[in-house]
């Protein structure tokens, strides 16, 4: 009997806090706003409430209800902030500049909340730098995945070795440690070395210590075309991480790459479907363009070359008795990722001649073959490059699908960090009728914090944190291209983030609102 006095008179305690804080004079108030929620409902015309950095009003407002500031949101659509569930901002992160750690071109897409630590590549300990990017300072909410490629080449390095029964317990032991400092989960690159070199076996192993945790299986699997084991097989392998290890896999940038793979979005499709129906939960992010971009090595240097690291593909490289095998490699990955050196445009913006240029024309200059060319830049350069490795129609395929999101894959150097959300917004809804605006902004939030587990994010909710963006149906578009990458998109009208107004009638205010986000914080 007291225990449920007890538990009644808390329960009316938050119901009278709630309620003060909505009677309350609210920090900002929007007004007529046309509201997508982040759920998938199709808008309705509300008024939405913030004070401090919760949303403490959703619905219609009388005239009781003060503000110290209000926003007109006529003519706008509400949306919660959208959070992108794969980027590369750790260096602006990490930045001295204040206007780096801003990550204006995140904002200005409408995202509010990052993850980092994918492909398998980034910080540790996790712990750490999410205490370092606090304390320093940053625009935008930012999570981390445990980095598996990182955590092996802290164990074993970048060769292609076995690996022992005491190396995976200390693998474990890494991972144990970033899930409980707050990571998201654990990703992999499983395309790129070292992480090309880890059985099935031992990714299930160590997902199987994320899973303990709560966390999920994110992945840029092994083959996204035929590179190696072939799209199809790859997508099995990581089914059957998610069946062993009892974790949600999520696929990174899913896409079918290279003419020989294309159409194959159809299996796929089948394949993710039919573990769904085996209880295994599945997901997917995807960016709306038919060109990918990595580096120049791991996208066309066949896997053996590059055992070892730089320092080891270099020395090969020097290997006369090695170099028609590393020719021939290097062909076969060329015709595999886009049929020839012309759909390869590299990416270096520290080198004027070869920014932007094909292989093909590189190689038509220095008077030599595409695999020659790529030898000779690698021996003393890092370019990225883009491929053209993709047809539309399996990127729509993918799109419609329920269970795939919105995510960049941004960093730098390719138009997706600076487009992604704004273009999926103009281009596959505004203007070519793919997907609904309600899907969109639910692919683009909702969906998103539901898969990755981020509290009380990702919807326009009384309680949830106030990450709230408005923008303008007429205007919104991404002005980034290829060639013309580092173009701001435009038509975010207003970015709140945490309750904090960041951009303010299309232009920063120069905070720096966000905060780092841990999936098991206060456990």
């Amino acid at each position: 009997m007291k225990k449920t006095l007890v538990t009644a008179c808390l329960t009316l305690l938050s119901v009278s806090f709630l309620m003060a804080q909505r009677i309350g004079k609210q920090d900002i108030l929007i007004k007529n706003a046309w509201v997508f929620d982040g759920s998938g409902k199709d808008s309705v015309q509300l008024d939405v409430g913030i004070k401090k950095d919760r949303i403490t009003f959703v619905g219609k407002a009388d005239q009781k209800l003060k503000a110290k500031k209000i926003i007109d949101g006529t003519g706008l659509y509400l949306a919660p902030g959208f959070i992108d569930p794969h980027t590369h901002h750790n260096g602006r992160l990490m930045s001295e500049k204040a206007e780096n750690r801003a990550v204006l071109r995140v904002l200005k897409q409408g995202v509010t909340t990052i993850f980092m630590g994918n492909d398998g590549s980034g910080p540790l300990p996790i712990g750490k730098t999410l205490d370092q990017w606090q304390k320093d300072g940053i625009g935008v909410n930012a999570a981390l995945f445990v980095p598996h490629g990182t955590v092996r080449a802290k164990v074993i390095g970048y060769r292609n070795i076995g690996v022992s029964d005491e190396q995976i317990g200390q693998m474990k032991e890494l991972v144990e440690q970033g899930m409980k400092e707050g990571a998201f989960g654990l990703s992999t690159g499983l395309f790129y070395t070292p992480g090309f070199f880890s059985s099935t076996d031992e990714v299930i192993e160590l997902s199987k210590v994320a899973a303990a945790y709560g966390g999920i299986y994110d992945t840029h699997q092994r083959d996204e075309g035929s590179q190696s084991v072939g799209v199809i097989n790859s997508v099995r392998e990581v089914l059957e991480i998610g069946e062993k290890a009892g974790i949600p896999v999520h696929i990174s940038h899913i896409k079918v790459s290279g003419t020989p793979s294309w159409g194959k979005s159809v299996e796929i499709v089948r394949l993710m479907e039919e573990a769904q129906q085996k209880g295994i939960k599945v997901s997917a992010n995807q960016y709306p363009y038919v060109a990918s971009r990595t580096g120049l090595g791991s996208a066309i240097v066949p896997t053996w070359v590059r055992d070892g690291g730089s320092a080891a593909m270099k020395k090969r490289f020097q290997d006369e008795t090695l170099r028609d095998s590393i020719l021939k490699g290097i062909t076969g990955l060329i015709q595999a990722r886009t049929g020839t050196a012309d759909k390869l445009f590299l990416s270096i913006p520290s080198d004027k001649f070869l920014d932007n240029k094909s292989l093909d024309e590189v190689a038509k200059a220095w008077e030599m073959s595409p695999e020659a060319a790529t030898i000779e830049i690698l021996k003393d350069k890092s370019p990225s490059v883009h491929s053209f490795s993709m047809t539309e129609d399996d990127l729509l395929n993918f799109m419609r699908q329920p269970w795939v999101m919105v995510g960049s894959d941004g960093g730098g150097g390719h138009p997706r960090a600076y487009g992604t959300f704004p273009r999926v917004l103009r281009r596959y809804v505004l203007d070519k009728n793919v997907l609904s605006m309600a899907e969109a902004i639910h692919k683009s939030s909702g969906l998103t914090a539901q898969t990755l587990n981020i509290k009380d994010r990702g919807l326009i909710k009384e309680g949830y944190f106030a990450d709230v963006v408005l923008f303008d149906p007429k205007t919104i578009v991404d002005k980034a291209e290829f060639g013309k990458a580092e173009q701001l998109a435009e038509g975010m009208e207003y970015v709140i983030v945490n309750g904090t107004l960041t951009i303010d009638r299309g232009e920063y205010t120069k905070a720096l609102a966000g905060r780092t986000l841990r999936m098991n914080e206060g456990k």
